[in-house]
C-alpha cells in the first residue's frame, strides 16, 4: 500500500524499477487525509466509530472522487512520467473486490450493540484475475480500495484491509506496508527498538501490551492473515525513507519489521 498523499518520487521510481526487473508490483493506495481535506472544503463534517470514517451518501461521493479520481491519477501519471506503464483501477469497477456491509460494534450499557457508519464494506471475495492480467501486459495495477457490495452499490475499504485480501488473493509473495514510522519498536518513542522480524505467534501478545497500537494494528492484523494465508512475508517500512522498499528487500538487516511464520 502506498502513503496517502501518493507517494514521493523515489518510491514511483521503486516500484517501476521492480516491474522492470520482473517483480510484478501491485499498489494498493489509501488517501485519507486528501479525503479529509476535502470534505472539509466542502463543509462535511467527518465522523468516526472505532477508527472508522461514518460514510454517508454526500460522504462516499467525495471518497470516490478524491480516491480515484485525485490520488490514483496522481500516481498513475506519476509511474508514467518516470518510463513506467501503469493502469488505475477500481476495485468495484473492475469487479476485483466484493464486500458486504461493516457494522461498528460499540458497547453501551455492558451490551455490545452493532452500529450502521454507512458505506463502509468487509471484503467477501476477490478477483484476481483483472490484476494478473495487467501484471502479464507489463503493466503496473494501481488499486482504488473502493469494493462491490451485494446491493450494487459502492463501498469504501480500509486500504490496508483490501491489501491483504488482494495479497492473498495473488499469493504474492510480499505484502508491503508504506507508512510514516520505521516498522514496528519495543518502545514507539524510540526507533532503536525496532523490531526486525515479528513472528505470527507474537503478535497477540504484543497488541495486548500496547507495543502495537492504533493504526498499526489493522497493518499488522492484514500482514498476519495475508501470512497465514500463503503470503510469504508481510513488511511494514517508512515511505518517507528514499527506496525504502529497496532497502528492505535487498539489505540483510532490512529498514522495518517483516512478519512471517
Amino acid at each position: 500500500t502506498q502513503p496517502d498523499e501518493g507517494g514521493s518520487e523515489t518510491v514511483l521510481a521503486d516500484l517501476v524499477f521492480m516491474e522492470t526487473v520482473g517483480m510484478r508490483p501491485v499498489v494498493i493506495h489509501g488517501g485519507g487525509k486528501e479525503i479529509s481535506r476535502r470534505l472539509e472544503e466542502e463543509g462535511v463534517e467527518s465522523r468516526w466509530v472505532n477508527g472508522l470514517r461514518v460514510t454517508d451518501e454526500e460522504t462516499m461521493r467525495v471518497v470516490k472522487e478524491t480516491l480515484f479520481g485525485i490520488v490514483n491519477r496522481r500516481i498513475v501519471e506519476g509511474i508514467e512520467q518516470l518510463g513506467g506503464n501503469a493502469c488505475g483501477m477500481s476495485a468495484k469497477d473492475a469487479e476485483i473486490m466484493r464486500v458486504k456491509q461493516h457494522f461498528a460494534e460499540m458497547e453501551d450499557d455492558g451490551e455490545t450493540k452493532q452500529v450502521d457508519i454507512g458505506f463502509v464494506g468487509d471484503v467477501t471475495h476477490i478477483d484476481p484475475e483483472p490484476i494478473r492480467r495487467a501484471c502479464d501486459g507489463e503493466t503496473i495495477p494501481v488499486i482504488t480500495p473502493i469494493g462491490l457490495g451485494e446491493d450494487g452499490q459502492s463501498y469504501n475499504v480500509n486500504a490496508d484491509t483490501a491489501a491483504g485480501e488482494i495479497a492473498r488473493a495473488l499469493q504474492a509473495e510480499k505484502l508491503v506496508f508504506l507508512t510514516d514510522v520505521n516498522g514496528i519498536c519495543q518502545n514507539p518513542s524510540d526507533a532503536d527498538t525496532r523490531i526486525s522480524t515479528l513472528h505470527v505467534n507474537d503478535i497477540d501478545g504484543l497488541i495486548d501490551d500496547g507495543t502495537i497500537q492504533g493504526g498499526m494494528i489493522p497493518k499488522v492484523r492484514a500482514g498476519e492473515r495475508s501470512v497465514k494465508g500463503g503470503v510469504t512475508k508481510t513488511h511494514i517500512i517508512d515511505g518517507r525513507i528514499p527506496h525504502s522498499q529497496l532497502l528492505e528487500m535487498f539489505t540483510r538487516e532490512g529498514i522495518g519489521t517483516q512478519i512471517m511464520q
